[in-house]
């Protein structure tokens, strides 16, 4: 390694400016226009259905599921991960899929009321119905991280 590299530098008086990128004015609707980056920024958000989710009524029954504990663990049922699905209809009927820890649960029997209940006195749901289901089985990875920071599983 006994060669020596050097840096050669050399100093010129001025630069010439790159061309600027152009866009060409088209009749044709299949090439970009020149301010297609407008149109896109003043479209308004699609407006969502109340009974989807970030609709008024989907997350007012997530609220109302939020307040449901389960009475052996200090935690909400929806965090809980008991909760497989909500479904609101446009004429405000909920469906609610839920399943329990386990099926010898003691709150087995008066769980699915309570849910029944909760989710049939939030303002706009006009029907409630609560579908128990054993498949797929609870386990504790369907909690939320919450949940399991509560539980001092994290």
């Amino acid at each position: 390694m006994s060669e020596e590299r050097k840096i050669l530098v050399e100093e010129v008086e001025a630069v010439e400016t790159p061309p600027k990128a152009r866009v060409e004015e088209t009749t044709d609707s299949g090439h970009r226009q020149r301010d297609y980056l407008d149109g896109f920024l003043a479209q308004k958000p699609a407006e969502t259905s109340k009974g989807e989710p970030g609709g008024s009524l989907y997350d007012a029954i997530i609220d109302a599921l939020k307040e449901i504990y389960d009475p052996e663990i200090p935690v909400n049922i929806y965090d809980l991960g008991l909760v497989y699905g909500v479904d609101v209809t446009e004429d405000g009927h909920a469906v609610v899929t839920m399943t329990l820890t386990t099926p010898h649960c003691p709150v087995a029997e008066s769980m699915p009321g309570e849910v029944e209940l909760r989710v049939g006195a939030v303002p706009g749901v006009g029907d409630a119905q609560v579908n128990l289901v054993w498949d797929p089985p609870w386990d504790p990875q369907k909690m939320s991280d919450e949940a399991k920071l509560e539980l001092g599983m994290l």
